[in-house]
Formats: C-alpha cells, sequence, structure tokens
C-alpha cells in the first residue's frame, strides 16, 4: 500500500509513524563502512521512536554492494526499500525514473543546510534523488612520529613525487612498515577512484572532448607508472586486494606511514580505541603534479528509495531520520562529536566540532574547491569517476586491468594498452560520441 507524500509529512513532522506504516519491515542494503555500521547500531534509537517500523539490515562489501543494487534496480526486483548509493547512481537512476524523488521533507529537516554541491551531485533534472549520509573528498594522512624520527617534514599541499621520496625513506620491510599504502583492489570505486585522481593530478582524463579514450597520453602513462613502481618498493604486501577498509585496518595497526583516501577516515584513525597511532596522526591535501585540479575527489554515500519499494513512506521517513541534525546530535552524543558523520551540512562546521576534529579544516577546504562539472576539455561530469551509465562496467574492467600491473602479471605499458583498446571498443558499442 502507497502513502500519499503529504500523509507521510504529516507523520514525520510530529514524529510518529502513521496508521498505514503499521508492522512495515524495511530491508535496508548497506556498506560495511564504520560510520554505515554506527548507523545500524544507532537506528535501535529510531525503532524505538517508530515501533511501528522494523528494520532489517543487508550490509555488504563495497562492490558486492554495489552489483546488488544494479541488479535490483534494473530488473526492479523490490527487495530493498532503502539503497545505499552515492552520486554516481544518484543521478542516472534517478533520471531513469528508478529512484523516488525526494520530496516534502519536514521543514527541520532544513535541507539548506546541506552543502550545494553535495545536493547537485545527489540530484537530476532538479530533483533530489537521495539523502547524503556523508560526503568525503580524499586527502593524505601520515605518522607525524615517523616523519619527525627521519628528519621530514610533510608540505600543506605535497606533489605525488615528494610523497614517493617519503614512503621510500619511510618504508622498513622487515620491521613490517609500509611507506605508502594506497587502494588496490580492483573497482571503479576501489582502485579507480584513487588512480583516476592520480591520473588527473598529472594533466590527464579519462575522455577528450570527443570521447576518445586517453590511456595512450603521457598523464596515464606517468600516473600508473608512479602507481606500480612505488607500491611495489613501499606497498605492503598483497596490496592489490586493499580496499578502504584494508588499507584502514593497516594504518591504524601502524604498518603505514603515509595513506592517500577518503577524508571520512579521519574519526577512524583518530580514535584510540580502534587506532594503535591515533595521538600521531598528520592531516593534509591530497597530492597534486602538474595541477590541482581534479587530485582530490567527491562522493557522497546518500539514502535513496527505489522506485520498485512497496513502502515508500516509512523508507523516507527513515532516510530523513538517518541523515537529520538530530541523528548527528544522536551520533556526537553516544560516541563523540568528532565521529559525526562529516561533509554534508554546513552546520556541522561549528567551532566545537572543528576543535574536535584535527581532520575536519583539510576536509572541509577539499570539499570546497572539488568541483565535477563537464568542461571544454573533459566531456562528463565527475572527478573520480565519468558519471555515464557504461562507466561502471568500463571503469570495473579497466581497475582489473591495472590491478594486473600492480601484481605483476602484465606491464604497465601493457596494461594502458589494453586499458586504451578495451575502453575503445566499450564506448564504439555504446554509440560514443552521441
Amino acid at each position: 500500500m502507497r502513502i500519499p507524500a503529504n500523509a507521510w509529512l504529516a507523520a514525520a513532522c510530529l514524529g510518529l509513524a502513521g496508521p498505514a506504516l503499521a508492522a512495515e519491515t524495511l530491508t535496508i542494503a548497506t556498506v560495511n563502512n564504520s560510520d554505515m555500521i554506527r548507523m545500524q547500531r544507532l537506528s535501535k534509537t529510531f525503532e524505538e521512536q517508530h515501533p511501528d517500523i522494523k528494520l532489517n539490515w543487508v550490509v555488504l562489501e563495497e562492490n558486492v554492494l554495489r552489483q546488488r543494487l544494479t541488479t535490483d534496480i534494473a530488473t526492479h526486483g523490490g527487495q530493498f526499500d532503502v539503497l545505499t548509493i552515492g552520486m554516481y547512481e544518484a543521478s542516472l537512476w534517478g533520471e531513469k525514473s528508478w529512484l523516488v524523488p525526494i520530496k516534502d521533507l519536514p521543514a527541520d529537516y532544513n535541507l539548506d543546510d546541506v552543502f550545494p554541491s553535495v545536493r547537485e551531485g545527489l540530484s537530476a533534472n532538479g530533483n533530489l534523488y537521495a539523502l547524503p549520509f556523508y560526503a568525503e573528498s580524499s586527502i593524505t594522512y601520515y605518522r607525524t612520529d615517523l616523519f619527525k624520527q627521519a628528519g621530514l617534514t610533510m608540505p600543506e599541499k605535497p606533489t605525488w613525487e615528494q610523497i614517493g621520496q617519503f614512503a621510500a625513506k619511510l618504508t622498513d620491510k622487515g620491521k613490517d612498515q609500509y611507506g605508502l599504502c594506497l587502494r588496490g583492489k580492483p573497482g571503479w570505486g576501489e582502485n579507480m577512484a584513487l588512480l583516476t585522481t592520480l591520473a588527473n593530478g598529472y594533466g590527464g582524463t579519462w575522455f577528450d572532448k570527443s570521447w576518445a579514450p586517453q590511456f595512450k597520453g603521457d598523464a596515464w602513462k606517468n600516473a600508473l607508472n608512479f602507481y606500480v613502481d612505488n607500491m611495489k618498493k613501499s606497498g605492503p604486501p598483497g596490496a592489490s586486494s586493499n580496499g578502504f577498509n584494508e588499507n584502514l585496518a593497516l594504518f591504524n595497526s601502524g604498518k603505514c606511514a603515509i595513506w592517500v583516501d577518503a577524508s571520512v577516515a579521519g574519526s577512524f584513525v583518530t580514535d584510540r580505541s580502534q587506532s594503535k597511532v591515533a595521538d600521531s596522526v598528520g592531516f593534509t591535501f591530497a597530492p597534486h603534479q602538474s595541477t590541482e585540479n581534479g587530485t582530490s575527489w567527491l562522493y557522497s554515500w546518500a539514502l535513496a528509495i527505489p522506485a520498485s519499494s512497496k513502502k515508500q513512506a516509512a523508507a523516507k521517513t527513515f532516510a530523513a531520520w538517518a541523515t537529520s541534525v538530530d541523528y548527528a546530535k544522536l551520533v556526537a552524543d553516544k560516541d563523540g562529536i568528532a565521529n559525526v558523520p562529516p561533509g554534508t551540512r554546513a552546520s556541522t562546521y561549528s567551532e566545537a566540532y572543528l576543535q574536535a576534529a584535527p581532520f575536519a579544516k583539510v576536509t572541509l577546504e577539499s570539499l570546497k574547491v572539488a568541483n565535477p562539472a563537464a568542461t571544454a576539455d573533459k566531456p562528463y561530469v565527475g572527478i573520480q569517476l565519468v558519471t555515464i551509465p557504461e562507466f561502471q562496467a568500463i571503469g570495473t574492467e579497466v581497475g582489473k586491468i591495472f590491478s594486473g600491473a600492480l601484481t605483476e602479471k602484465m606491464s604497465a605499458d601493457q596494461a594502458l594498452a589494453d586499458a586504451q583498446s578495451r575502453t575503445e571498443r566499450d564506448m564504439q558499442h555504446a554509440g560514443y560520441p552521441k
């Protein structure tokens, strides 16, 4: 049974479940990141406030989540009522009417408090299709104690060349200490998120203005060679299997001197309950090289409602709760203000938060300058991704190819040639330029 929007609005504004929400169980698909695990734990408060809504959680690894959700949404399977998706899916799936537009939010939700770039990234044709749980850029984490011992100083805006030099000096494989940890796990949102920003720093793009793939150019060649050479020299063993969570664990256990990844990890690496190096972490901007354009990504994990859900009103009630100011206050009360989901709301960046979260200023400044807009030389929207339907398959396949270079199944030059031919073929089949 579907509930009119005005009925849901009235119920939400009153803080009541509403008569049509009786005995409804929502199935929520989410990623196994720490912030989402916290959301699952704290959702007991939501169930207490809404006793007629029960929550069933499906928590999956990032690549698996994307595969499951893509299959379900494209086939209108209806397995899930709330989806944890990103900016890529929100805009593309919204355009296809696979998602429910988010309208008629309660006044106290204060949508204007959400950063415009985040709202726009989750919208299509003027409609918002997902509510942001957290937003992130990419930044550089480093061990201040190791830098001090080695007589090194991290610049505010390091180059990749400097990162490589620092990493080599801070690597001691006999002590299980590695200078540089970067994503190696294949996937368009895994190793390719990092590698695309690395290539951007060398002046590269995925496509030129005529949609021709650019892997034959010097930018991608320099970027991939830097990545492979430095990961072999200064990276941990098995790096081709490491994504965000694996590198977070390595850094928190004291095995990484430098880690470039999502800014959302700031609260985890400074949490003494999970990080052995919490008191020795520095934060600075993501590395650049010949340019700073596109060297720090823009992303948001957000909650969306599939059009196939038969429990849309209840799903909207939960999505609004989990992304609200009240939820942020709940996190602050339960787990400390530094653990509030970052990057989405201007109100989050109070003086108290900035003092409690040493990573907050770098995160905020990085988000401010991140610009995914298309340009005369870059025909697509996106920084670390390309917002076209074909990118999910192409990006994942290229990620597998580049992972092969990391595991020495092929040279970097061969990987680039394979990526070029594969992407040219797929883009031709898709009819580009359109």
